[in-house]
């Protein structure tokens, strides 16, 4: 299972779901674009700690981009830039997901339904 930065931002505003759903999927992947985004929302040192304690206590797998998840990326874009307004997080996440054989659990449904053979859990962590 991979989890997209979604829900984990939900998380960590303290919503009670998606700790639920967190905790359901102990151990899970996520890109390095969704730890790149949790970084670069992150207000101070002290979150930072929190955030890398958090990810080692679930034993977060944290997926590097390699040459497979990159080209699946370029075309990725390349087929729904225009047509869907895929954006370049998004397409590494789902390249992620597919290159890994992995679902990807997201409570943003719509960014990611018009990818060919993607898994998607759909979650909603805010409720």
């Amino acid at each position: 299972m991979i989890i997209d930065t979604d829900v984990l931002i939900s998380y960590l505003r303290g919503s009670e779901n998606a700790r639920k759903i967190i905790h359901a999927n102990i151990p899970f992947k996520i890109s390095v674009v969704s730890y790149l985004e949790l970084i670069q929302g992150i207000k101070d040192e002290k979150e930072l700690v929190i955030l890398q304690n958090r990810l080692k206590k679930w034993a977060t797998e944290i997926i590097q981009i390699n040459k497979d998840i990159s080209c699946r990326a370029m075309f990725l874009v390349e087929d729904f830039h225009i047509s869907r307004s895929l954006e370049f997080g998004d397409a590494i996440i789902a390249a992620t997901a597919l290159e890994n054989h992995e679902t990807l659990l997201t409570a943003n449904f719509r960014n990611y339904a018009f990818i060919p053979n993607i898994q998607i859990h759909k979650c909603r962590p805010g409720e």
